[in-house]
């Protein structure tokens, strides 16, 4: 790992006001290479316990492929890849065998030792990118309203109470192959912050709102914190709730 910082990380879980848990987080560090981790949120749809399902399946995946990745010699990119590809072919399979419908998103980050780190996503599960408070970069949904946003037709403030926006364009387990939407950054440093998060969570705050929270807080206030600040918005009609956040705290000199 490079010198100058440590890794602080979290995972958040909460039912939010619904029935059933749907969201599903992963947070894995690996068994040889000190400082490589992967973090994964998935947020399964389609019934009782087809969306519990889709989910679930994201994470086995995901713990298959990283119990076998090696860092050395492996594309972090391409397994990432293979991570929502598999996951997609086995829901839509098991949806086969069933009467449900299940289907889920997933975002997931992979840093390596080095530092590099990759994330990929499909649906409207979200990774960001702060260094220190300030944004930096985060996906951009499969949904109607982000095409919306795209086309300049409404604002991001808007997106967030559209009445669709729940409307995916794409996620696992859906007839068409799911859009696959992978990101590198060359070289994490002391001070970034990465989350990945459901809409249950990111849809009460405003970027610089999260990255002012996530600055100013450890890795395990700060998922406590967004949790209790998103349920409290909500107001009585809030939905599943996942998050992980890895933090790269700056080593005292």
């Amino acid at each position: 790992m490079s010198k100058g910082y440590r890794l602080t990380a979290s995972t958040g879980l909460h039912k939010g006001d619904r029935d059933y848990q749907q969201d599903q987080v992963l947070l894995l560090s690996h068994a040889r290479v000190s400082g490589c981790v992967l973090a994964v949120i998935a947020d399964g749809m389609g019934g009782r316990s087809g969306g519990r399902k889709a989910s679930n399946q994201v994470m086995m995946t995901a713990r298959q492929l990283f119990e076998r990745y090696a860092p050395e010699t492996d594309d972090a990119a391409a397994v990432l890849t293979q991570l929502a590809e598999e996951a997609h072919t086995i829901i839509q399979l098991t949806a086969v065998s069933s009467e449900e419908e299940p289907h889920s998103t997933v975002a997931a980050f992979l840093i390596n030792a080095g530092g590099d780190c990759y994330w990929m996503h499909s649906g409207d599960s979200r990774i960001y990118h702060y260094r220190g408070r300030n944004f930096v970069k985060r996906t951009l949904d499969h949904s109607y309203v982000q095409t919306l946003v795209n086309q300049g037709e409404i604002t991001e403030a808007q997106a967030r109470t559209h009445p669709k926006s729940n409307i995916l364009t794409g996620c696992l387990g859906a007839e068409d192959s799911p859009p696959v939407a992978v990101h590198f950054i060359p070289q994490l440093r002391a001070g970034d912050i990465l989350m990945a998060c459901s809409d249950g969570v990111w849809h009460y705050f405003e970027d610089e709102e999260l990255g002012a929270a996530l600055a100013s807080l450890s890795a395990r206030e700060a998922t406590e914190f967004l949790i209790e600040k998103a349920r409290s918005r909500s107001r009585g009609v809030g939905d599943n709730l996942s998050l992980v956040v890895v933090k790269l705290e700056p080593l005292e000199s």
